[in-house]
């Protein structure tokens, strides 16, 4: 999140609601402490454990069998008939393609992570028990599986002629004066790097935009959340399903943010040559949350069931560092400075506890099975994004309302769809998948739908189980580098800051072993 600050004074609440957000992946300078966008990152989850449940689509509701399952449905467990161990390892590629102000820009990234480790314990009922006992068998798993991934980089640049960054820091300098003097703040760092002029008791940016200015923002974000299930369950007659889930995630997010602004005009003697401000913001925390299912097959080929997911309770610890670096060439000299042009400014580092209650979500599945030669299964789920809660100190009461009130106004419930299928070829294994996931905004350009498209293929050998999982995701998104509202009495209103177009691409690789004892 860019310029995130913490609520210590009624200052931000005034800005907090002159600002709209205006794109899904990121905030803008002005983002005022924990706001609407850091409920919908962490409360937008999907399954992306084994490989196997990758290869069609995490459409998990109402197959079971796969440790992936007991994070959708952990009725799920209930299909087992032997312990199994897994291991997940996946690699994750993603590509940017941006424009900003007609320029485009790319960015690629590769990183590896673990999406499941986990094992089911069954206890199976077999010859004369099994015809004696109503139930055929219970089990009881213990492990992770990866439920979010916040891996994402972006760049853009272009040149602009209509604004600069730094009027970020001359509005709040405008609104708050007597803050020239405290890092903490926008004015203080604006004011303390030299790149706002007091002169003649009237302030103004020394960068100068009629002349051109070349802009690049770069956004790297790195964490997820990590789903810890203790799960329990059986059959029931080869009829019912049930089964019970206690998660405990882990969420862990890691964002640097970066704006680069310099002058286009080649003058090297304007005042000013270049500024750059870097955010950085460390988010950790754990949660728990309760997840119940059952399954039910209405025939030897038709399965189908559901499941309700209570809210994530989550208590969470941010961390944030700031500084300005500017290069103002002869600036600081003619004001009696001979320190040199260049200027560097750190924030006081921030750091802050607060909780956060993500939205309950429902699950509705149906499968077709073809005995031994596969299935088709698909999974209805909703969530209500804005049902999600902050809880922030009595000190930040107001604030806690307001940021609350804007999750109940910015979102809505959205409407996910899972569909995938298995074909089964001896000891070969082929799959596919498709996955749709609903715009959360109630206002339509703000945020976009979003697609997946899988593929797997897996192997069993006795005891043994090899897949291979494959995803692919793309979204598109608007996004401004930072948003200008100027107090009323300057006559300037909202300046018109030009937006870059995001086109993001994700592809996940996976792998799984599977023991079977």
């Amino acid at each position: 999140m860019f310029f995130k600050q913490r609520r210590m004074t009624t200052r931000y609440l005034v800005i907090f609601t002159t600002l709209l957000f205006t794109s899904i992946i990121g905030t803008t300078w002005y983002a005022a402490a924990q706001t609407e966008a850091d409920a919908l990152r962490f409360s937008m989850v999907s399954p992306q454990g084994t490989a196997r449940s990758m290869g069609f689509g995490g459409a998990l509701g109402s197959i079971g069998g796969d440790f992936s399952s007991l994070t959708v449905n952990p009725a799920g467990i209930g299909v087992y008939r032997s312990s199994e161990l897994t291991f997940t390892p996946s690699l994750k590629l993603n590509k940017t393609n941006s424009t900003y102000t007609g320029t485009a820009s790319e960015d690629n990234s590769t990183r590896f992570t673990i999406n499941n480790l986990g094992v089911v314990f069954t206890n199976a009922a077999k010859g004369k028990r099994y015809k004696k006992s109503k139930w055929k068998s219970t089990s009881f798993g213990i492990g992770f599986n990866r439920i979010a991934d916040f891996s994402s980089n972006h760049v853009y640049s272009g040149t602009n002629n209509t604004s600069s960054a730094s009027e970020v820091f001359l509005i709040d300098a405008i609104n708050y004066p007597g803050d020239l003097g405290e890092p903490s703040t926008f004015a203080g760092l604006g004011y303390q790097s030299y790149l706002i002029d007091d002169a003649n008791n009237q302030l103004t940016t020394v960068p100068n935009y009629n002349t051109g200015l070349n802009q690049q923002r770069s956004v790297e974000q790195k964490g997820g959340i990590t789903d810890v299930n203790f799960s329990f369950g059986g059959n029931y007659e080869e009829k019912l399903l049930l089964g019970a889930t206690i998660s405990i995630p882990s969420l862990r997010y890691l964002s640097t943010i970066n704006m680069r602004e310099e002058d286009a005009s080649g003058n090297p003697d304007n005042n000013f040559n270049s500024f750059e401000y870097q955010e950085s913001l460390k988010t950790t925390g754990t949660g728990i949350n309760l997840k119940l299912g059952f399954l039910y097959n209405i025939t030897k080929n038709i399965r189908a069931g559901a499941a309700i997911h209570t809210p994530t309770y989550f208590g969470l610890t941010d961390i944030q560092n700031r500084f300005v670096v500017s290069n103002t060439e002869n600036f600081k000299a003619d004001l009696g400075d001979n320190s040199g042009p260049i200027t560097r400014i750190d924030a006081p580092e921030n750091e802050y506890q607060y909780s956060l209650i993500t939205p309950w979500r429902g699950v509705i599945s149906a499968a077709g099975i073809i005995g031994k030669h596969g299935f088709v299964t698909v999974d209805y789920e909703y969530v209500a994004y804005n049902s999600a809660r902050f809880s922030f100190d009595d000190v930040d009461a107001l604030y806690e309302k307001e940021v609350n009130n804007g999750i109940k106004n910015m979102y809505k419930g959205a409407s996910n769809l899972r569909i995938g299928g298995e074909a089964r070829i001896d000891i070969l294994m082929l799959r596919v998948g498709f996955g749709y996931y609903g715009n959360p905004y109630k206002n339509a350009s703000m945020g976009s739908e979003t697609m997946t498209y899988s593929a797997g293929l897996g192997f069993r050998f006795d005891n043994v189980a090899l897949d291979l999982g494959f995803v692919h995701t793309a979204t598109e998104a608007n996004e401004q580098p930072y948003t200008l509202v100027y107090p009323a009495s300057t006559g300037f209103g909202t300046i018109n800051v030009p937006n870059a177009q995001i086109k993001k691409s994700f592809n996940n690789v996976a792998l799984t072993v599977g023991l079977r004892f």
